[in-house]
């Protein structure tokens, strides 16, 4: 290596204390829709893997003679298919070296290093596998080797493994010695990693460009910063709007907005929550807080609780806020102590309540039930939905669930219609009028069922569940609305009503997905999805077909992807979270065109709703303590403002598919590329 070339990174570790590489301890869900950090020193590398059967920290720093070492801890035998990463740097970067002195602790799988790394699921791999050195190319479930040569290793040493990225011929080296060498172009920049499927040591991590190709990506860099500043500009910037203290009644990811003094005037209702028996599993309602957006307390039903257990949980709670009477206020439908109750939203007075259905199901017949068994005589509501099962001018009908087995529905007197147990629930069912009839279907889990609980399609997927569905018109091609799906494992899928696939991808575990006018040059509507479990936080957008338009990572978990109608002037932006570093808007090229202020604020749990009534969408911030509103900081530009169709307040859920729909038709695109 010359002397001339320009040093980008030299991590030697040491300013690591020895202990775990920063990781959260439960391995739990709250990342799905919380911004959860986690606390510790991570010297800007990121740990793009989470899996939920996992114990312990993946990565570790240790000291011998001196050295700190960064050691991968998990055999290959407890991380699944999983590939434990430890990644950092500049997207952007294009041409450079990386070399890391690396000693496989077992020689039983790979042991590397990882360049330009575009998200956990797509990069190039050179490393020890086998008696060979090993260049491959992982592009989703797909992985290509590109170059292999021998070369006799063992536990005892360490080496120096070296790639060159130089255009599209990457080459690769052990102690200094060329050995491979490939063509592809598939990726022409990232950022490096590394990655080994059995424990293994790493020091000594350098990344270093030459100078003339240095200086090229500053240039570029340059030309998109500008770009970059440029359409930050010409958006409007977050202004505080109200800042509330939540006192001791605050919470997470569990509150309404509702309309409860029959006014215009928006009000939020905060649920804390206690855990029963296994994890998340039968959480129940402990307190009920009605508030004003001035923070002032309308009612409260139970007793609060200052404690992070009673407000952080990785589930619904089984809470709405809709005018379920037709008597021009708002009622809170919540299920409490075994009971489904219909409370008046203006007193927090219960009006009308039954007890909830008796679990006389098989346990063997239920899905993930704790222990085998199921816990309670009668059923611990896991969410409630309104619906329109009986044909009425609005929704008024009570669709209640336990956990991913069984949904019953009732009118609005609390008498019941049907019961449905069909194969595995998923987190929260979505209902429209598919048929025109005036009453609503529904789809749960991967069935379509008509508005008495008739199964009507069932799609041809056996394995996990649905996390979120949306069901619509966004390609103005397609005969009828389609269903679009975050499945787990299982992937992303779109599918028609009569239950066949018509587009499944498999982009790691989908978790989230919203639809909106992300890019008004296209035809249609875009589909953006995020992925949690495996590697987290993955962000893709397709078109409204189903064809991938983009793919990034933002290094962080709680992204919550929800359209945000924030000009006004119809082009939706996308809501990753409240983070400073990692959160904001993005827009359909996966550009950070609006960022929060570093005013403090909380960064846990992010919403959105039009709370000012001037049609664009306000943006809620808010952990146990406080809560944030922000809106824009200049009037609208659009005139008139466009007003898309969005989730109706009463039908909330960390489990729902955000959409942004046309109040009329779909736009066409002008014809412009992508």
């Amino acid at each position: 290596m010359t002397t001339t070339t320009i040093t980008l990174l030299h991590e030697r570790f040491s300013d690591f204390a020895i202990g775990p590489f920063p990781y959260d301890p439960k391995h739990s869900a709250l990342g799905e829709y919380h911004y959860y950090p986690n606390p510790g020193y991570t010297g800007d590398w990121h740990d793009p893997v989470v899996y939920y059967g996992w114990l312990g920290p993946t990565w570790i720093v240790t000291e011998y003679a001196g050295a700190h070492y960064m050691e991968q801890t998990r055999p290959q035998a407890a991380i699944r298919p999983e590939w434990p990463l430890l990644v950092k740097g500049d997207p952007s970067w294009r041409d450079y070296t990386l070399q890391a002195q690396v000693r496989p602790l077992s020689t039983a799988s790979h042991t590397g290093i990882v360049c330009r790394y575009q998200h956990g699921r797509r990069y190039y791999f050179l490393g020890l596998e086998g008696g060979r050195l090993r260049l491959l190319k992982r592009d989703q479930e797909s992985v290509h080797e590109l170059a292999s040569a021998d070369f006799a290793y063992d536990c005892d040493h360490s080496y120096e493994l070296r790639v060159v990225c130089a255009g599209d011929r990457l080459r690769g080296y052990v102690d200094g010695a060329l050995l491979l060498e490939a063509r592809d172009g598939a990726y022409a920049h990232g950022k490096i990693g590394l990655s080994a499927r059995m424990p293994a040591q790493y020091a000594d991590v350098q990344v270093t460009m030459e100078p003339a190709a240095h200086a090229a990506w500053l240039a570029a860099r340059q030309v998109d910063e500008a770009e970059l500043a440029e359409l930050r500009a010409a958006q409007p910037q977050p202004r505080l709007w109200k800042a509330l203290d939540l006192g001791g009644y605050g919470t997470a990811r569990e509150l309404r907005f509702g309309h409860l003094l029959g006014t215009d005037e928006w009000h939020i209702v905060l649920a804390q929550h206690q855990k029963r028996g296994h994890k998340d599993a039968y959480a129940h309602i402990s307190c009920l807080t009605a508030i004003n957006l001035d923070g002032e307390v309308l009612w409260q039903l139970g007793e609060p609780s200052p404690l992070d257990d009673h407000a952080l949980l990785s589930a619904d709670l089984p809470l709405q806020i809709c005018d379920i009477d037709g008597d021009g206020f708002e009622e809170v439908i919540v299920a409490r102590n075994f009971m489904l109750m219909i409370l008046d939203g203006r007193t927090g007075q219960v009006k009308a309540q039954i007890r909830t259905p008796r679990s006389d199901a098989p346990d063997e017949s239920l899905y993930v039930v704790p222990h085998g068994a199921y816990a309670f005589d009668r059923i611990n509501v896991d969410a409630i939905r309104i619906c329109n099962f009986s044909g009425n001018p609005q929704p008024t009908d009570i669709l209640i669930k336990d956990r991913y087995s069984r949904v019953w529905a009732y009118n609005n007197k609390l008498e019941p219609l049907w019961h449905f147990h069909e194969g595995i629930t998923g987190h929260f069912p979505y209902t429209v009028d598919i048929d025109g009839d005036g009453r609503e279907e529904m789809f749960v889990g991967y069935h379509l069922v008509d508005h008495d609980g008739t199964l009507l399609a069932t799609l041809p997927v056996e394995t996990d569940h649905t996390d979120e569905i949306l069901i619509g018109r966004w390609d103005p091609d397609a005969p009828e609305p389609q269903i679009a799906i975050a499945s787990g494992d299982e992937g992303f899928m779109i599918a028609d009503l009569q239950g066949r696939l018509l587009r499944k991808e498999m982009i790691g575990h989908a978790q989230r997905v919203s639809i909106g006018n992300y890019r008004p040059d296209l035809a249609g509507l875009e589909i953006c999805v995020t992925t949690y479990w495996g590697n987290q936080g993955i962000v893709y957008l397709f078109d409204c077909k189903g064809e991938l338009l983009h793919q990034f990572e933002p290094t962080s978990n709680g992204n919550v992807i929800t359209p945000v109608n924030w000009t006004g002037d119809g082009r939706d932006l996308v809501l990753l979270s409240g983070s400073v570093r990692h959160g904001g808007l993005i827009d359909g090229h996966g550009r950070r065109v609006v960022g929060f202020p570093d005013d403090g604020h909380p960064e846990q749990c992010a919403e959105v709703i039009d709370l000012t009534g001037d049609g664009r969408d306000e943006i809620v911030l808010w952990d146990r303590q406080r809560l944030y509103i922000y809106t824009q900081d200049r009037p609208a530009s659009a005139d008139p403002v466009v007003v898309p169709r969005k989730y109706p307040h009463y039908n909330a859920s960390n489990y729902r598919g955000e959409f942004n729909y046309p109040a009329s038709g779909l736009p066409q695109g002008d014809g412009a590329g992508s």
